[in-house]
């Protein structure tokens, strides 16, 4: 991969935002002495990028020839001091949390912890990044044809809680590729369903980016209710038909198609916890970034 061209850029909004040119990435770290900026190839080639400015703690850069589909993470140099709650270890590729998209998952080892399985208090400097997910640019241009939120009156509603997947993944009448996913919650068979019941208002159980435990995954399981976020502002991608960016436009189609058809959407939020877990757990994205701060 040959290196960009690279502009200053600014520090507002955070994340990874496409203006129809080129890309401003922006990433808060007041401990950080340094943060690179990883471009991923679509056969893992990472290349690295020094975030050449700081406002307020905001790394920031702006990339003319970076656009949707590009896969990113960062890395960030700074002080370990795991004992004051400081945990910066360049050795891992962090996850934006500004991300509108994330692709793949977790892979388990060693390498996404940022301190040693023997001595939590000892760095760990294995590199994470083949086993990690990648953030995603997105397209943030979607028309949604003078849709708005339907504000269905609280003593009018009736509620129905729904499983992305869970709700379609074995409905004979939604074609195959669409079953368990956003689609499929906006076919008209399921609309239909809705409708029968008496539906207002579907409440989505997590569809933030979430990860599945390493205990899980060692028994062939998979964490099937989601409250294990990592990503807050990206769709969760097993949602979706693709996952480089695409996602955010499935949901999007989803929630429009939703309330054409008279129903409300809102959404289960889980902020008392991430899935880095405890002090103990992998290092996947704030933790690396900004500790303490988050």
């Amino acid at each position: 991969m040959e290196l960009p061209r690279s502009w200053p850029g600014r520090p507002y909004p955070l994340g990874a935002t496409y203006d129809g040119t080129g890309t401003n990435f922006s990433v808060f770290s007041e401990p950080a002495e340094r943060v690179e900026l990883c471009l991923f190839d679509a056969d893992g080639t990472e290349e690295r990028i020094d975030l050449p400015e700081t406002t307020a703690f905001c790394w920031h850069v702006y990339l003319p020839d970076i656009g949707p589909g590009q896969r990113y993470g960062y890395r960030v140099h700074g002080p370990w001091d795991p004992a004051n709650g400081v945990r910066c270890n360049p050795a891992k590729l962090l996850i934006d949390p500004y991300a509108k998209a994330v692709e793949g998952e977790v892979h388990w080892d060693e390498a996404v912890f940022a301190h040693l399985y023997a001595d939590p208090m000892a760095i760990n400097d294995a590199d994470s990044g083949p086993l990690m997910p990648k953030s995603v640019v997105i397209n943030p241009y979607f028309d949604w044809e003078n849709d708005r939120p339907l504000r269905v009156p609280v003593e009018e509603s009736v509620i129905y809680e729904v499983h992305v997947k869970g709700a379609t993944a074995r409905h004979p009448d939604i074609e195959p590729e669409l079953q368990g996913r956003y689609g499929g919650l906006a076919h008209p068979a399921f609309i239909q369903h809705l409708h029968e019941l008496g539906v207002t208002t579907v409440e989505l159980l997590p569809v933030h980016q979430f990860i599945h435990d390493s205990h899980l995954v060692e028994q062939g399981l998979r964490n099937y209710w989601g409250y294990n976020s990592i990503g807050f502002l990206a769709p969760h991608n097993d949602y979706a038909r693709r996952q480089t960016g695409e996602q955010v436009q499935e949901f999007k189609q989803m929630v429009k198609t939703l309330h054409r058809a008279g129903i409300e959407v809102i959404l289960d939020v889980v902020y008392n916890h991430t899935a880095e877990g405890s002090e103990f757990g992998p290092t996947l994205s704030l933790r690396g970034i900004d500790n303490r701060g988050y």
